[in-house]
């Protein structure tokens, strides 16, 4: 061999040479680095679980809080509306009570028999308050002067009342009455109506505080 071709082979390296355990090693290496990896992952994966179930119970308590609000809203326009019914049939049923009894005072005032003017004053002052009844009383006796000699009688049905006005339980209400009067100027009777105005006082157990009209029965001379 000569010198040139010892010198080529001294230049060649020499090739590198791995054993099984370097082998072996090595895939451990690499299984270990995967398994990190996936560790990693898998930690990732449950922080994100667990956020997205914190978004999710918050979400939930502020639909609940919503939805109780919203109960409680409808809880309270319901009572209120509640309310409000009560009071308008209460109010319907104060205004029909009142309607009855100052009707049922103005048929029983229109009744006159010059033979019983005691039971017709005494029909005229009925539930009324001692100050009207007093005036009642005295215009009766005025009347008297009229219904005697004309031998006056007269008999009454009822045709309707309406409350005018209410204010602080005090109500205005007028009444009409068909009136079927007979006297000695009119033997074969005269069909009229009379109209009375009464005020009542709910406060004071429905008492009559003021009449107008009385005279209107006297209308058909």
């Amino acid at each position: 061999m000569t010198t040139t071709e010892t010198k080529r082979e001294e230049a060649v390296p020499e090739a590198e040479t791995f054993t099984a355990h370097d082998v072996s090693m090595a895939n451990a290496g690499s299984e270990g680095s995967g398994k990190g990896r996936s560790a990693g992952i898998a930690a990732q994966g449950r922080r994100a679980a667990e956020s997205a179930v914190k978004v999710k119970t918050l979400a939930v308590g502020v639909i609940m809080v919503a939805l109780v609000a919203s109960v409680g809203v409808l809880g309270w326009q319901l009572h209120a509306k509640s309310g409000d019914i009560s009071a308008m049939r209460g109010a319907e049923a104060d205004r029909a009570h009142a309607e009855r009894i100052a009707l049922d005072y103005a048929v029983a005032a229109a009744q006159m028999d010059f033979k019983d003017l005691p039971g017709w004053q005494a029909r005229l002052t009925k539930g009324t308050t001692p100050e009207l009844t007093n005036k009642l009383k005295q215009a009766a006796n005025s009347m008297d002067q009229i219904i005697s000699p004309l031998q006056w009688t007269s008999t009454s049905t009822p045709i309707v009342a309406k409350v005018r006005s209410e204010s602080d339980g005090k109500f205005a209400v007028d009444c009409f009455v068909s009136v079927m009067t007979k006297n000695t100027q009119a033997p074969q009777g005269i069909q009229s109506t009379a109209t009375y105005r009464l005020t009542l006082d709910k406060n004071q157990n429905w008492v009559i505080s003021d009449v107008g009209g009385i005279d209107s029965a006297l209308a058909a001379k």
